[in-house]
């Protein structure tokens, strides 16, 4: 599938920001686990360049977190493809996909660039003025809210999808209850230093099952706003 964005000349980039480097990128998710050709040819298209500070623009393509202030970052190109993959295990595809934590917006990008309906939410104001800025640029039609992440989006429920992208000690509560039936739920959970990125699904009776994908390091996920 050929996803949907509307690049301009910026987004394309040059030397440490090339096609050729992207490229390269890709077949280091592929040798890293990630097989969804869906996910991988959004990662390849989407320029992540332009969802970092422009000082750190020439890393961008690296398979790394990096900052993006505010004690935020940019997750790391395999766990954004690790936690959109999850979505589509199985060749089902959700249709309308909650984000917590929109960040720099990439994750976001990544999302609508498959043809997904999002909704993303964040606590820091500033964070999210200029991700809309990224969004509107990129012709990526993203609903967004300036709103603490932790009681999602309850107006907009039930979503077939929801990832959230910092880390609780556990799994809250008022996320999953806005997980349709037959939806998915990818989220770190853990303390201390340990998250694990774990994979709910809620099947058509409302039941939860659940698995782990991978040993993770995010953010916490916090409550309150900040402007």
């Amino acid at each position: 599938m050929t996803p949907r964005i509307r690049l301009q000349p910026e987004a394309l980039g040059v030397g440490m920001t090339s096609q050729r480097v992207r490229d390269r990128l890709i077949e280091r998710l592929r040798g890293n686990g990630i097989a969804d050709e869906r996910v991988l040819n959004a990662i390849r298209t989407v320029p992540r360049h332009l969802f970092v500070d422009e000082a750190l623009a020439t890393r961008a393509y690296e398979d790394t977190a990096l900052p993006i202030g505010h004690g935020q970052t940019i997750s790391q190109p395999w766990v954004v493809a690790k936690m959109t993959e999850a979505l589509f295990d199985g060749g089902a595809q959700p249709r309308r996909v909650l984000e917590v934590g929109t960040g720099s917006g990439y994750q976001a990008a990544i999302l609508a660039a498959l043809g997904l309906e999002v909704y993303t939410v964040e606590r820091i104001g500033d964070l999210l003025r200029i991700a809309r800025k990224r969004f509107r640029s990129l012709g990526l039609n993203v609903r967004s809210k300036h709103d603490d992440g932790r009681v999602g989006w309850p107006e907009e429920a039930p979503f077939d999808g929801i990832l959230v992208t910092a880390g609780a000690p556990a799994l809250v509560d008022a996320l999953t209850a806005q997980l349709a039936p037959g939806g998915t739920l990818v989220a770190p959970v853990g303390a201390g230093g340990g998250q694990s990125l774990l994979r709910l699904r809620k099947d058509v009776e409302g039941r939860i099952t659940q698995d782990t994908l991978a040993s993770v390091a995010f953010v916490p996920l916090l409550s309150g706003l900040v402007d």
